[in-house]
């Protein structure tokens, strides 16, 4: 999986991707994480990315130019089935584990951060990106819920993990059927009075299944009664 991410703030990215799984994720060549700074194709000898908004208004907004040359100059899978082009913004479709997982099939996926105010309009007219939020509030910039979003589709890529079935587990997974995940117990047995549930130290694999799958249920239940309705 190739992710090219423009960023006015790429330092953010890359040293994300410079730590634990998705380090190893690259290092072992499961995915590459390029960064492209619209600054850089600023024609503004300040390089400018912004300006104020036509009609009024508060806060500043990203200008066309350098937006499209900089996505222009990206090498681009030209498979269409194989691409994506992401712009991250607050009124975009919110983003769930199964599109995650839809998302992992791709071999390209380019994401647009946005910063200030937002981005002129025409961005989107013309460029067309597929757009998508991870919640229902504000953030400063793009930059995170584009990692999060890398995060969540890299896990379902064969091999990232180092054992695939670390992720048909999850909580939101196919192997849980959509339910939150069960509780997880180590050594040691006991602590500060409270034990292991006998079910997970008796052997019997069937029960243990059973136990965790009544577990994963009632979590559901409880803690999201909009997932198990």
């Amino acid at each position: 999986m190739r992710y090219d991410v423009i960023t006015l703030f790429p330092e953010i990215i890359q040293s994300y991707c410079s730590q634990s799984i998705t380090k190893r994720g690259i290092e072992n060549g499961i995915i590459t994480v390029n960064t492209h700074n619209p600054r850089d194709f600023s024609k503004d000898k300040r390089k400018k990315v912004d300006d104020t908004p036509y009609g009024g208004g508060e806060g500043m907004v990203l200008m066309c130019q350098p937006i499209f040359d900089c996505y222009n100059s990206i090498e681009k899978i030209q498979n269409s089935d194989d691409f994506e082009f992401i712009m991250l913004t607050p009124q975009g479709e919110k983003f769930n584990q199964k599109k995650a997982v839809d998302l992992s099939m791709k071999k390209q996926i380019v994401f647009l951060c946005g910063h200030y105010e937002g981005f002129d309009e025409r961005i989107r007219l013309a460029l067309k990106p597929r757009e998508f939020s991870i919640g229902d509030y504000i953030l400063t910039g793009g930059e995170l819920p584009c990692l999060v979003m890398i995060d969540s589709i890299s896990r379902n890529l064969k091999d990232y993990l180092g054992k695939d079935e670390s992720a048909c587990n999850d909580s939101f997974s196919e192997g849980l059927k959509g339910l939150l995940e069960y509780p997880h117990y180590t050594k040691p047995r006991e602590y500060m009075g409270l034990r292991v549930p006998d079910v997970l130290l008796n052997g019997n694999h069937k029960e243990i299944e059973e136990f965790r799958k009544q577990e994963s249920i009632k979590r559901t239940k409880t803690r999201r009664p909009d997932l198990f309705n």
